[in-house]
């Protein structure tokens, strides 16, 4: 008989919603430079992909990370005001406006663009700079994410 508790099974759903829902988000930092190395028609899919798995996959692990982590925190007792506790909070935070706000709609801007773009014949100049500047946004939210693992598992 399995001997799990109430916050063991709400722990394993956090660890699973963080794995599933931003696992595939680091994957999406090879899919725009294999598709400019294999042919550039596969630009549109790249955005299409990176908001879909913006919109199903992450923002959804956002809801739940968030649930399960202040049930934890209520169950254990923590105090927010720790500093390991409360700037995972806010990171977490961030890179759910930032999911919100920038990364779902500039794909489905940046997905329009490309479109027009390559019925003209090349990616424009903006296109390539707003591209280029979300890949360093997604870069930067990786690192976030690597971040408020530490702090979670060390809890310094």
């Amino acid at each position: 008989m399995l001997a799990a508790t109430t916050y063991d099974y709400s722990l394993a759903l956090h660890i699973t919603a963080v794995v599933v829902g931003f696992g595939a988000t680091f994957a999406e930092s090879v899919t725009f430079p294999i598709a400019m190395k294999l042919d550039r028609v596969h630009l549109p899919y790249v955005h299409r992909l990176q908001r879909v798995i913006n919109t199903y996959f992450a923002v959804p692990a956002l809801v739940i990370v968030v649930a399960t982590g202040f049930y934890q925190v209520s169950e254990r007792d923590w105090d927010l005001g720790k500093p390991w506790l409360s700037i995972s909070l806010g990171l977490v935070a961030l890179i759910a406006v930032l999911n919100i706000a920038y990364f779902i709609p500039e794909d489905r801007r940046l997905e329009a663009m490309i479109t027009r773009d390559l019925a003209a014949g090349e990616p424009s100049e903006e296109y390539m700079k707003r591209s280029r500047n979300t890949g360093i946004a997604g870069a930067l939210t990786g690192v976030m994410l690597i971040a408020i693992i530490f702090l979670m598992v060390t809890k310094p």
